[in-house]
């Protein structure tokens, strides 16, 4: 099962049981991606890491991970789209998912799905496949409409899974900023103060937030992004380390290997070196 709309702007959205098959959606790198197995199990390789998804779990990506799909043993469906098509900066006041759902941190979000939850994604899923079959000038807008239904579901499902309640939604919505403001200003910004400054609290106050809803400390989500892109940038480009350092805020190229060797107890050229063995 395979459904793709391109629209007069550029936009994309696909929804697919077959990713691993298509060559033009995986070359496509402006896409965010909502990957649910519904049956057995998948393996994707994320960043070059490995990840495993078993049967009514869903992952979220965005157009800074690098995948590939190693292993299929069962059925899992995708669905697709780029900012032309559904912007979640621009609509994020609509479904709350930016920084949340999708943020450019390798430690990509896991759900697992309920029996009720499945249903639901189900439902949607079955709209959104009965709409791709009307051909008219109102289904651009109906996909969209659609999408934004199975992401509000999926950030719904997020938020259950952290306790966040509609007391809790806005101090919630402070760690989900924060996000969005360090996959904005990493490469300059990388103390909690600049961050705090940015959303009018205290970096206390920030520790406690990330501590009460179960995620890493503020300076430690700062310190994975900036680890995340040093890797993505070793690995997927041919600039040399010191250019790295350049690109990701570091005074020298010393610095940027002391910050390496401390996040992952490797050196920058055994890193390199090993992951272009695997």
């Amino acid at each position: 099962m395979e459904y793709c709309l391109n629209t007069r702007l550029n936009g994309n959205v696909a929804m697919t049981s077959n990713f691993h098959e298509n060559e033009s959606l995986k070359r496509n790198k402006s896409l965010y991606k909502l990957i649910w197995v519904q049956k057995g199990s998948l393996v994707i390789e994320i960043d070059h890491v490995a990840v495993r998804i078993d049967e009514n779990e869903l992952i979220s990506l965005t157009p800074l991970h690098h995948i590939e799909v190693k292993e299929v043993d069962g059925e899992y469906l995708s669905l697709l789209f780029n900012s032309n098509f559904y912007c979640i900066f621009g609509h994020d006041s609509e479904v709350s998912c930016n920084g949340f759902l999708f943020n450019g941190s390798s430690n990509v979000l896991k759900l697992k799905l309920t029996p009720k939850q499945v249903i639901m994604l189900k439902d949607i899923s079955g709209i959104f496949m009965n709409e791709c079959g009307v051909q008219d000038d109102l289904q651009e807008e109906m996909l969209r409409i659609i999408l934004k239904r199975f992401i509000i579901t999926c950030t719904r499902i997020a938020r259950e899974k952290f306790f966040v309640d509609r007391k809790k939604e806005k101090r919630f919505d402070i760690v989900r900023q924060y996000y969005v403001l360090v996959d904005k200003h990493f490469k300059e910004k990388k103390q909690v103060q600049d961050y705090a400054d940015m959303l009018c609290r205290t970096p206390k106050t920030l520790s406690n937030l990330f501590s009460e809803y179960g995620f890493p400390p503020p300076l430690r989500v700062i310190h994975e992004r900036v680890e995340a892109e040093a890797k993505r940038l070793l690995l997927y480009t041919s600039k040399s380390a010191k250019e790295i350092g350049n690109i990701l805020g570091f005074e020298d190229l010393a610095a940027f290997s002391r910050f390496f060797k401390k996040m992952t107890q490797e050196s920058i050229s055994e890193y390199r070196k090993r992951k272009k063995q695997e």
